[in-house]
C-alpha cells in the first residue's frame, strides 16, 4: 500500500523554518570548528538556510521522520556541497600536513618538549622559510576530524546519511569526551584551543594575551591538538595510541592527562552534554 503524502501549508512550513533556525547555526558552528579560518561563515549559513527552506517544502509528516532529523541531513548535505565547491584541500597539502605532524610528534617524543621551528625544519629537510610556507598552506587546508584531529577531505567531514541510534550514541559520547579532553588540558594549552577554535580569535590577540610570539602560539596549538588526539584515542581507540618509548616525565604527564579526562565524568555526564539528537546543550 502506498502512503499519501501530507502537504504542509505555507504557515506550517514557515513555522518549521522559524523553529529550526538554531539548527543551521549549530551545524555551521560545528563545521567551522574543523575548518581553516578563511572559510566564510556567511556562505555556509546561506547554504544551510536554503537547505532548511527546501527541507520544509519537501517534508512529508506521513513518513514518520522527525523534521529535525530530516532537515539535519539536508543541511549537512548542502554544507558539504558548498565545501566541495571551494576545492580547498588538495592531496599534496594533506600529505604535507601529515609530514609536518609526524615530524612534530617524533621530535616532541625524543626531545621531551615542543621542538623549535629550526629543529622542525631540519627534521623535515627544508628551510625555515619553506616551513612557514608549508604551515600557511596547511592552515588553509587542514580539517580537524573529531576522531584524530588530522587532515582530511570534505567527504570525511560531513556524513551524507543520517546516523542510526547506535551511531548517534557513539557520536554523542565522542562529543562528551572532546569537551572533557579540552577541560583537562593544561591551562595554557586550554586557553589557546578555546580562544582559537571556539572563540575564533586571531592568533595575534592570543599571543598578546599570553605574552608570547605568534610562532609560540602556533606551537602551543599543535601541542594541544596532538594531546587532544591522543587523549581521545586513549579512551575511544586505544590501538591508535603509540606506545610510550620510555617512562620519563613526558610519558608521566600524558598518563596524568588521560586520567584527568576520565575523572571529568562518566558516560552519563558525557551524553548529558548533548540532547538526544546530538546537538550540544547550552548551560
Amino acid at each position: 500500500m502506498t502512503s499519501t503524502a501530507i502537504k504542509t501549508t505555507s504557515a506550517e512550513r514557515e513555522a518549521l523554518v522559524r523553529t529550526h533556525l538554531p539548527l543551521v547555526g549549530h551545524l555551521v558552528r560545528e563545521m567551522l570548528g574543523r575548518l581553516p579560518a578563511h572559510v566564510s561563515r556567511e556562505d555556509l549559513v546561506s547554504a544551510g538556510m536554503a537547505a532548511l527552506a527546501g527541507a520544509a517544502r519537501s517534508f512529508d509528516p506521513a513518513r514518520g521522520i522527525p523534521f529535525g532529523s530530516f532537515a539535519t541531513t539536508r543541511i549537512r548535505g548542502a554544507l558539504l556541497d558548498e565545501l566541495r565547491g571551494l576545492d580547498w584541500a588538495s592531496r599534496s597539502v594533506r600529505t604535507r600536513a601529515r609530514r609536518v605532524e609526524t615530524a612534530q610528534q617524533e621530535l616532541t617524543a625524543s626531545l621531551g618538549r615542543t621542538p623549535t621551528r629550526s629543529e622542525l625544519a631540519q627534521a623535515l629537510g627544508v628551510a625555515v622559510d619553506e616551513l612557514k610556507s608549508i604551515d600557511d598552506d596547511v592552515q588553509r587546508a587542514v580539517v580537524l576530524s573529531l576522531q584524530g584531529f588530522s587532515a582530511g577531505s570534505a567527504e570525511d567531514l560531513v556524513p551524507e546519511r543520517a546516523a542510526g541510534p547506535e551511531e548517534l550514541i557513539l557520536h554523542r559520547e565522542r562529543i562528551g569526551y572532546l569537551h572533557h579532553a579540552v577541560n583537562a588540558l593544561p591551562e595554557r594549552l586550554r586557553t589557546v584551543v578555546t580562544a582559537y577554535f571556539f572563540d575564533e580569535r586571531p592568533m595575534t590577540d592570543i599571543a598578546a594575551e599570553l605574552g608570547v610570539t605568534e610562532s609560540r602560539v602556533s606551537q602551543l596549538r599543535a601541542e594541544a591538538l596532538m594531546l587532544l588526539r591522543d587523549g581521545l584515542n586513549n579512551h575511544l581507540d586505544p590501538h591508535l595510541v603509540a606506545a610510550a618509548r620510555d617512562k620519563g616525565c613526558v610519558a608521566r604527564r600524558r598518563e596524568a592527562y588521560y586520567a584527568n579526562i576520565a575523572a571529568q565524568g562518566d558516560l552519563s555526564a558525557r551524553l548529558n552534554l548533548t540532547n538526544p539528537l546530538g546537538v550540544p546543550r547550552t548551560f
